[in-house]
């Protein structure tokens, strides 16, 4: 290159030189603007904008100058992308500053980040080359530190999803047999008092009053008529039918001495209409679907029955095959089976597993607070119930609330592989990928587990993660946790943060030193100190931490640490 124009960035009170053999004097801080200032951790990286103002009559037309920023920490530097400009005269593709106007350039930088670079300078290097000439002017630091409230967020605090157990203490059964009439009677036959429904009934309700673990909570009698005849008299038919039904049953109550027995209820329907349809659009009569067209389109019952005697060709059908169906008055036994106590349970869960079907077991571990004996309870359900992916899965949350995430992954891929259309094994293996830093692995498999419960505290860990602040104060919505609070004071909503922090139902230390931080950018020292004393009371490693945390920059924290 024969003859190749000066290329200088020239910023502050260096000299304006416009001889290409001279070169360019040293750079000023003042000219320098970074945004933000200190830089602020964002996800897992430390974005910044570096903005220089070049004067007029400054950077030479055969100047061509690389931006380089550091960041420099710990005895160590982390160089982000260089950036060149060029003046007039030097052909290339970097953008061209004016020597007669100057202008106005930017620098983005960026860094992943490690938390020694809390305590750091932003440096910009640069290398000028002049034609064949090239040397280094002195760096200038534009900016101090890093403010890396961010990195308190953790994956490790997200609830997995458990697999809930369908214990229930109290299940409800229900024991009925039907008493059969004939047509406009409404004494009870004998025959109709052994028949095999019945025999079974008084079996459930005898066998129910001698045993501790059932009640009898309710009996009751429904009455029926067909819906042939006058509306009167099928009124007093039904009616005559509940009464008969009560008289024989309180008998048969008494004479197998039950007394306990819970309501005695009873009701009648003069017409059965809805018996008659069900009965109708399940058979096999030529003109079904004539007769039901006829239910749809008239409503008094007395219309009804003329419209459908009037169709002479079914109603003998009718009256063979259906009718005789809805006179009956029917029996129903309400039963309640009482399970084990929670004192039982837990006894057994602790000498007797076995003892327990796998709705009890399940049910045991959320019988104590304690992760450790919770974990206990679940190596004991996987190894008797090895195919109920709720097992594992549950036994996978203790291990990952134990940090023990290797386990509690071996776990939640053996939930998943028999979990079949339930999705908290993939929820739980996205917090695994998230602990892990593996953010689209984690993405796919919540995308997996919509609807799951607890999804959105871990998107709103994912989205903080990966940098979209906005999003995570979205997905948290009204969770009460630290992420939740992190992500409102990263979008600057401080009083929704305090209110956050303040309703944590078990605060610990970085709940407090959270509300340290709010204490600083609300300028609120008291708010400092107390809440960074008890969080360090908690967590003494936090008093490191606080040391170098440019949140508290302004304010003297030694009567805290």
């Amino acid at each position: 290159m024969k003859s190749k124009a000066c290329y200088v960035i020239a910023l502050g009170t260096a000299i304006a030189l416009t001889s290409c053999g001279k070169k360019l004097g040293q750079f000023s801080a003042d000219n320098f603007t970074v945004n933000p200032n200190p830089l602020e951790l964002v996800g897992e990286n430390v974005p910044a904008q570096i903005t220089a103002r070049v004067p007029a009559k400054f950077f030479l037309k055969n100047a061509e100058v690389t931006v380089t920023p550091y960041l420099v920490y710990n005895g160590t530097e982390t160089a982000s992308q260089p950036y060149a400009f060029q003046g007039e005269k030097v052909r290339g593709n970097a953008p061209v500053v004016s020597y007669e106007y100057g202008g106005t350039f930017t620098i983005p930088a960026n860094y992943a980040y490690v938390p020694e670079m809390n305590k750091s300078d932003l440096e910009l290097a640069f290398t000028v080359t002049q034609g064949k000439k090239q040397y280094v002017l002195p760096r200038v630091k534009v900016a101090n530190g890093v403010v890396a409230t961010a990195a308190l967020t953790n994956a490790g605090t997200v609830q997995p999803a458990i697999a809930p157990d369908a214990f229930q203490r109290i299940i409800n059964e229900k024991y009925a047999a039907d008493i059969m009439f004939l047509i406009n009677k409404a004494n009870i036959r004998a025959a109709q008092l052994n028949t095999d429904a019945m025999e079974e009934l008084r079996k459930e309700i005898l066998s129910t009053a001698n045993d501790t673990a059932r009640v009898l909570a309710e009996l009751n009698v429904q009455s029926y008529a067909s819906p042939d005849g006058s509306l009167s008299f099928n009124e007093r038919l039904a009616q005559e039918r509940e009464t008969n039904t009560l008289s024989y049953l309180n008998k048969q109550l008494k004479k197998d001495k039950i007394s306990e027995f819970g309501d005695l209820t009873a009701q009648f329907t003069a017409e059965d209409w809805e018996g008659f349809q069900r009965l109708v659009s399940q058979s096999n009569i030529q003109d079904k679907d004539l007769i039901l067209s006829v239910l749809s389109m008239y409503k008094d019952p007395e219309q009804r029955e003329q419209e459908i005697r009037n169709l002479a060709n079914v109603f003998e059908q009718l009256a063979d095959q259906i009718l005789p169906q809805l006179r009956y008055s029917r029996i129903t036994a309400s039963i309640n089976v009482i399970g084990k106590s929670d004192s039982e349970i837990s006894k057994l869960a602790a000498s007797d597993p076995k003892a327990l079907n796998v709705e009890e077991l399940l049910y045991a571990a959320t019988l104590t607070d304690n992760n450790e004996a919770k974990q206990k309870i679940y190596d004991q359900a996987v190894r008797i119930y090895p195919n109920d992916y709720r097992t594992w899965n549950d036994l996978g949350v203790t291990q990952y609330v134990d940090g023990d995430y290797a386990a509690a992954e071996a776990s939640f891929k053996k939930a998943a592989s028999l979990a079949g259309a339930n999705k908290q094994p993939s929820m739980n293996l996205g917090l695994i990928d998230l602990v892990k830093g593996d953010y689209k692995a984690a993405n796919q498999l919540f995308g997996q587990a919509a609807g799951v419960e607890g999804l959105n505290d871990a998107l709103g860990v994912y989205y903080l993660k990966t940098g979209d602040n906005a999003a995570a104060v979205r997905s948290f919505g009204d969770s009460k946790t630290n992420n939740a609070a992190i992500a409102q004071i990263l979008t600057k909503d401080y009083s929704k943060a305090k209110q956050t922090l303040a309703a944590i139902a078990k605060p610990d230390a970085t709940t407090y030193y959270l509300m340290a931080v709010l204490g600083a950018r609300t300028n609120n020292e008291q708010l400092v100190t107390s809440n960074l004393r008890q969080a360090i009371k908690l967590n003494k490693n936090l008093a490191n931490l606080a040391k170098s945390d440019l949140e508290f920059a302004n304010f003297n924290i030694n009567s805290a640490l």
